[in-house]
């Protein structure tokens, strides 16, 4: 019988899948997702606590989530919900705040990571993941968030 080297699996291959095994899991690791809370709060922009959402860029704190939301103000009629969970070792229960530039979410004192308010994107590690995004209506003046 002929066998070809495709055929025969040889320890290069058993090598590389436990190489591509360890790297993945010490990934995982590092990135834990934010845990799973139900979200589904709604808030009148016309009340004072929220009149910086009132003009695009603006934000504010809400409470929800797992350790709070930032709302963030994209566009006229589009907004932004985001966890302030830190997702870079997420069970140490870091908590983002927006830093003076406006525009930017980061902890300096327990995750180290920044992250944009538009879209919860990271702008600097050791974060590897976004911040967690809720789904968000609008219809004028009421904002509703939810998962």
């Amino acid at each position: 019988m002929h066998r070809t080297l495709l055929n025969t699996p040889g320890p290069w291959l058993l090598a590389a899948f436990i190489g591509i095994t360890f790297l993945g899991g010490c990934k995982k690791e590092r990135d834990v997702a934010v845990p799973l809370v139900p979200v589904d709060i709604t808030i009148n922009l016309n009340l004072p606590e929220y009149n910086a959402l009132q003009v695009t860029g603006g934000w504010a704190y809400v409470i929800g989530g797992s350790e709070g939301l930032i709302v963030y103000r994209v566009s006229p009629d589009q907004f932004s919900a985001l966890d302030r969970h830190c997702t870079y070792q997420g069970a140490d229960q870091c908590r983002v705040t927006v830093d003076d530039s406006q525009v930017i979410a980061r902890d300096t004192m327990c995750c180290h990571s920044a992250f944009l308010l538009q879209d919860g994107s990271v702008t600097q590690g050791p974060a590897a993941l976004g911040l967690k995004r809720y789904n968000t209506t609008f219809n004028g003046t009421t904002l509703r968030i939810f998962n």
